[in-house]
């Protein structure tokens, strides 16, 4: 297996925020060809973005997982992004180099280019959709100067996500920390609103959220499903009765020696494994 950690380079004065002594990154781990199995096989990539309410990014959510989809024989990259108080749209440009250097990669690391998937956890779960709903818009491209959809998300994997900016169902905490300042600004909180943002270029989705959540109320989640069924893009959704905000893989993997989980949200790891693999 290969691992390589790849510094993410961003121009904060250029988009009109400032960086901080934390410096992003992506961290790849790609599984190796062999002989006795399949020199020519290519992968899906997952390219997950931890939750944290753009204040951090969870342990939980990143290494974990990785190591899930890499048992499934998939390549994984991790993005450390930037947090408050770097503001948007920095994540969104940091997400973009990971999806783009996966593409550059492709040779390399056996990339199946029809199957990058973006993949995110609440506030993460934000980034995945804002990302997968904004990858095609021009601050993107012309930043990047990207031609010919080198960032192209193939799919969105979202996990209770924060989606909604507005209202009495959002989290305030991540909307803030996203924007700082700028949170009255209409125009901005319509733009980080992946459920407004729907269009053609929207990739298709696997969505889960638990019923008892009440930091990312499922609200968010329902809104985005219904959003993308009112543009008919084909998508996936679980929601499970009880179970609290940020449980990732839902075991002691995640949370020490703590017992009182629930079985059956332990089963959507494998649900949006066979997702990929029938993409």
């Amino acid at each position: 297996m290969k691992y390589e950690v790849i510094n993410i380079d961003i121009d904060y004065e250029k988009i009109g925020t400032k960086g901080t002594d934390f410096k992003p990154y992506m961290a790849a781990y790609i599984p190796d060809n062999s002989k006795e199995i399949d020199l020519n096989r290519k992968r899906p990539t997952v390219v997950i973005c931890p939750g944290g309410g753009y204040s951090m990014t969870s342990d939980r959510e990143a290494e974990p997982l990785a190591f899930k989809f890499l048992a499934a024989d998939y390549n994984v990259i991790v993005v450390r992004y930037d947090v408050a108080p770097v503001r948007f749209p920095a994540q969104i440009l940091e997400v973009a180099f990971a999806v783009s250097k996966a593409r550059e990669m492709a040779d390399e690391w056996n990339v199946d280019t029809d199957k990058i998937f973006v993949m995110g956890f609440s506030a993460g779960g934000h980034l995945a959709a804002s990302y997968c709903t904004l990858w095609n818009k021009d601050f993107v491209k012309e930043y990047y100067s990207f031609k010919g959809g080198e960032n192209k998300p193939n799919g969105m994997i979202l996990c209770y996500p924060v989606i909604m900016s507005e209202g009495d169902k959002i989290h305030a905490g991540s909307i803030n920390n996203l924007l700082g300042e700028k949170v009255a600004n209409k125009e901005l909180l319509e733009l980080v609103s992946p459920e407004k943002q729907i269009s053609e270029d929207t990739p298709p989705a696997f969505i889960w959220h638990t019923f008892e959540d009440t930091c990312v109320p499922v609200e968010n989640s329902l809104a985005m499903v219904s959003a993308l069924k009112a543009h008919n893009i084909n998508t996936e959704f679980h929601l499970f009765p009880h179970g609290w905000h940020g449980l990732s893989l839902c075991n002691d993997a995640v949370y020490g020696n703590y017992k009182g989980f629930f079985p059956e949200i332990q089963s959507w790891i494998d649900m949006a494994i066979r997702w990929v693999k029938e993409f």
